[in-house]
């Protein structure tokens, strides 16, 4: 290790040593307008952390749930008890804490509370460091920016009363930066809402679901994947889709397997994500076997939960693991995931949620983890926005190289 590495790894000590003097939190919103909570942690050094912490619409039955208030407010959808809690048990254990320690003092708590105080910690202690958090996370290791995964169409809980399937996204495989892969995928968005426009009107063309996809009626599921297939071949056919199914929310998911193998022979699909429930094991060993040559990811399935992953490497089950830092409640124990799956050669695809914030930390924890993979939303609407430009910034302020699609 050279000089300026040792340099570094002492700016990364300080921070982390540095201890927690206050923990502040309110209620805010999330883009569906559902309450959420807000975090700022200061250190003794006077940095400070600042973190909004997402919600998800399609939620896995092995998540961390979320503290909600009940009664009227907000249709029960309140966080003022998550909010108390910060401000008086977390507090009162985190009081003089080190900041690179916090995750150790916050497991088994509601996601919402425990996770926005783990960000907002990171956050701080990266400021003490005087690194970008990208930095911080990762130390002297190799990072590379992330291969985007955009939303273009969506169904089923991001858009009520659309197509049963969740998620159609453009990849970009042949981009050479991060900046010309969100101008690939930015086309494709566009042609594809040309098409929408043609066939159901202007009208369609300008509505949007929660992660800023298109939306199309609810009819034939391949709808559209065609419409996407039909953009990609006007713009740039070095775009593969995929498909995000998520099977919990399909009734009878094992005999939607066939279509799924029929699209799979017809269509540049390259990634397929939750075919099968999240805790059937024997069907996942079959759609592995089946199409277990595409990027298979499971979201539920693994819950960001290094157990699951390890018990589905044991099974020779999916190949990918998706990261979503809520689902576990901290930053540790999400990096934790990350390290099963390298450690068991899947990939990882850091993810946000369908209900986000304008807080963009999940683009510095998918250079910083160095996952290869990011899957925010669509090219449309700020939540989504503000990690794609975060990233953008780390590529050119950073000098941060792409790493392209991994597969």
């Amino acid at each position: 290790m050279n000089a300026v590495d040792n340099n570094e790894s002492a700016q990364f000590r300080e921070g982390a040593r540095q201890p927690v003097t206050s923990v502040r939190a309110w209620e805010s919103l999330d883009s569906r307008a559902h309450p959420t909570v807000g975090c700022v942690v200061t250190l003794e050094s006077g940095h400070q952390g600042r973190a909004l912490v997402p919600t998800g619409a399609s939620v896995g039955q092995f998540e961390v749930a979320d503290l909600r208030d009940g009664g009227a407010r907000y249709d029960g959808l309140g966080v003022r008890d998550a909010v108390v809690r910060i401000e008086t048990t977390v507090a009162e254990t985190l009081a003089g804490v080190p900041a690179g320690e916090v995750d150790d003092h916050l497991d088994g708590g509601p996601s919402n509370v425990t996770l926005a105080v783990s960000q907002a910690s990171a956050r701080a202690a990266a400021a003490a460091s005087g690194q970008p958090l990208w930095r911080y996370l990762n130390g002297s290791g190799e990072v590379s920016l992330p291969c985007p995964m955009v939303n273009i169409f969506s169904g089923g809980r991001h858009a009520e009363g659309g197509v049963r399937v969740q998620d159609f996204l453009a990849i970009p495989l042949a981009a050479g930066s991060f900046a010309e892969a969100i101008e690939v995928v930015w086309r494709v968005r566009r042609r594809a809402a040309q098409l929408t426009e043609e066939r159901y009107g202007t009208l369609m063309s300008r509505l949007v679901a929660d992660e800023g996809g298109l939306a199309v009626l609810a009819g034939d599921d391949a709808e559209p994947l065609e419409l996407l297939a039909r953009a990609i071949e006007d713009v740039d056919e070095n775009v593969g889709i995929a498909i995000d199914v998520a099977a919990t929310q399909i009734e009878r998911p094992e005999e939607f397997l066939s279509t799924l193998e029929r699209w799979c022979s017809r269509y540049p699909i390259v990634s397929v994500e939750d075919p099968l429930d999240d805790d059937d094991w024997d069907g996942w060993t079959d759609v592995t076997r089946r199409i277990g040559h595409l990027q298979l990811v499971g979201d539920d399935l693994f819950a960001t939960s290094a157990a699951r992953v390890d018990k589905a490497a044991g099974l020779g089950v999916a190949n990918t693991v998706l990261v979503k830092p809520n689902q576990v409640g901290s930053l540790r124990r999400a990096a934790d995931a990350v390290a099963a799956a390298r450690h068991h050669g899947y990939a990882t695809v850091v993810s946000a949620r369908s209900g986000d914030t304008e807080d963009d930390m999940i683009a510095d924890l998918a250079v910083g983890w160095n996952a290869g993979q990011i899957k925010v939303g669509s090219i449309m609407r700020s939540e989504r926005l503000a990690k794609y430009n975060r990233l953008l910034e780390i590529e050119a302020v950073d000098g941060v190289r792409y790493g392209g699609w991994p597969r």
